[in-house]
């Protein structure tokens, strides 16, 4: 399996911040979820995939060929937290500033997700909500025919029903297996939906980068009345209160608990709160 995206060694250092030689792949068909708390280098890295910034080392490559190739921008969508377009232009007045730029531009596919998004292509994109703006985004790339969408918080800010559309959305633009897709979100219920695997970023550092299912598959989240202080290095983020402790730990150290232990599958949303805090506890 070709990989869609590829990062070697990439580093980044503003003020009070860096990327420590972050590397990972996403294979090319895949949703990848990119996770981490806020400022741990999730925009960082997505804007020098993006171009918007230039790494001070390291290598990135999409579909194939360095990021910074004039020919890989025709195939990639880049969306952030909303797309931004001349505040009076409308849908129809967007596909004219834009079309003749892009060679494979689809008229009756961006006419048809117009439609199907419900955007009235005469209406204003300052009239539009956060959520019709990011599908005009969406209809923008998806008539571009991209093979690889870069997103970032793409559902954030939206109500449950746009979320789940815009969900549904990406799934579909999935189906031809060479489109791929990396989003960021802290929306983990999005991540079990629609993501194959996972990039965790924390403090500049790729912490795990695999199969969703491994990820979660490798914890359970302890609870008890007293953990015995033997079982202690193995909690991860580990909170005590008067009433009892918790914490997240490896399946293959739980042996030895307590009988009164009570342990649970983890969930992506687990992984990431308790990792977060064991680290800020380090």
């Amino acid at each position: 399996m070709k990989n869609a995206i590829e990062i070697h060694d990439l580093c980044k250092t503003y003020p009070g911040f860096s990327l420590k030689n972050i590397s990972f792949t996403v294979p090319e068909g895949l949703c990848c979820g990119f996770v981490g708390p806020n400022g741990a280098g999730k925009s960082t890295t997505l804007r020098m995939m993006a171009g918007l910034a230039f790494p001070d080392s390291g290598d990135i490559r999409l579909l194939g060929r360095p990021a910074d190739a004039p020919a890989a921008k025709e195939d990639i969508g880049i969306l952030f937290d909303q797309p931004y377009y001349q505040e009076e232009w409308t849908p129809l007045d967007i596909e004219r500033s834009l079309s003749p730029f892009y060679p494979g531009w689809d008229a009756a596919l961006y006419k048809s997700c117009l439609s199907r998004f419900g955007l009235d292509p005469r209406k204003k994109f300052k009239s539009f909500s956060r959520g019709m703006k990011q599908k005009l985004g969406l209809a923008v790339h998806l008539s571009r025919n991209t093979r690889l969408l870069l997103l970032d918080e793409p559902t954030g800010g939206l109500d449950p029903a746009a979320r789940d559309e815009l969900l549904d959305i990406l799934r579909e633009y999935l189906v031809p297996e060479s489109r791929t897709i990396l989003f960021s979100t802290h929306i983990t219920s999005d991540l079990e939906r629609l993501a194959d695997c996972i990039v965790y970023i924390s403090g500049g550092a790729i912490s795990y980068a695999g199969d969703k299912e491994e990820l979660v598959s490798r914890y359970c989240v302890v609870r008890g009345d007293v953990l015995p202080e033997g079982k202690k290095s193995a909690a991860i983020g580990l909170r005590q209160t008067g009433s009892g402790y918790e914490c997240l730990m490896e399946l293959d150290r739980i042996g030895g608990l307590p009988p009164d232990a009570v342990t649970e599958p983890a969930t992506i949303d687990d992984v990431v709160v308790y990792m977060e805090r064991s680290r800020k506890h380090a």
